[in-house]
């Protein structure tokens, strides 16, 4: 699920994962990310951390927070990282700056989703 209130990005985030064989639902805010996840049932929440609404920090946070949706990986991004981050992380798993590199974004999701191993460390 991608909560994003830029039209445009959220079509091409949508576009992305859609191409990369990812179901996908954009929404452009929520007010009860409660009420949302379960309208929606995401194996993944990718969200804005500046939306209007609940911001992206405080869904994190209340995502993260609840036994019910605390298994859900959260995934924030922001074209300010500064910003999102100064406050703490809010239990994000995972922090994408934008501008984002399709290939980063996609590779950070499959490991989220655990759809991705991570390269083991092979010594020669």
């Amino acid at each position: 699920m991608i909560i994003e209130d830029d039209r445009d990005i959220l079509q091409v985030l949508e576009t992305i994962l859609t191409y990369n064989e990812f179901q996908v639902s954009g929404i452009n805010r929520t007010d009860d990310i409660y009420e949302t996840i379960k309208k929606y049932s995401p194996d993944l929440v990718l969200t804005d951390y500046l939306l209007s609404g609940l911001n992206g920090g405080k869904i994190c946070q209340l995502i993260k927070s609840n036994k019910d949706t605390c298994h859900i990986p959260v995934m924030l991004i922001s074209a300010y990282p500064a910003l999102a981050t100064s406050f703490g992380n809010f239990g994000f798993d995972a922090f994408i700056n934008k501008p984002f590199y399709i290939n980063d974004l996609v590779a950070k999701i499959k490991q989220l989703l655990g759809k991705n191993p991570k390269p083991s460390s092979v010594s020669q």
